[in-house]
């Protein structure tokens, strides 16, 4: 890490903190040559992470896509923007607890019902219909029973 005051390459950190979601890190560092003390932010690079589509495509994960999905479920609905962002929030840091370099899309969409489940059950209705393909009325009543039985 290069001092922004005098251009050294040589610094020390000298307290990190770790922010509530676990996806930023704090340094406070200080440099070796003019003593002069920084911030530095480090954020996870979700673009490490992959999504392995159902037929076999790869593409960079996109927390967008998930809130674009999740949002168009809860259109018309009372759902809060601020609810849909956190629950975004919440899908992406459990992916990055994982620990995996790829994930396939599949999983994301049950992490999606499972937030929508909880958030809306019209909502989560809605992007099951798409997510599971339905293709009659059947596929809606089955999957409206498993609500009503929870």
């Amino acid at each position: 890490m290069k001092c922004p005051f005098c251009n050294a390459s040589d610094t020390k950190v000298v307290d990190t903190r770790a922010s509530e979601d676990d996806k930023i890190v704090r340094r406070r560092r200080e440099c070796i040559s003019c003593h002069k003390r920084f911030t530095t932010y480090e954020r996870y690079d979700f673009n490490n992470l992959t999504v392995v589509k159902k037929d076999k495509n790869r593409e960079a994960f996109d927390r967008d896509k998930v809130y674009r999905g999740m949002k168009k479920s809860c259109e018309k609905r009372p759902v809060p923007d601020s609810v849909l962002l956190e629950a975004t929030k919440e899908i992406e840091v459990e992916l990055t607890h994982s620990n995996k370099r790829e994930v396939d899309s599949s999983e994301i969409g049950e992490l999606i019902m499972k937030k929508l489940k909880k958030i809306d059950k019209v909502a989560y209705i809605r992007f099951a219909s798409v997510y599971r393909e339905f293709t009659d009325v059947k596929s809606f009543n089955e999957e409206i029973s498993k609500l009503d039985n929870e």
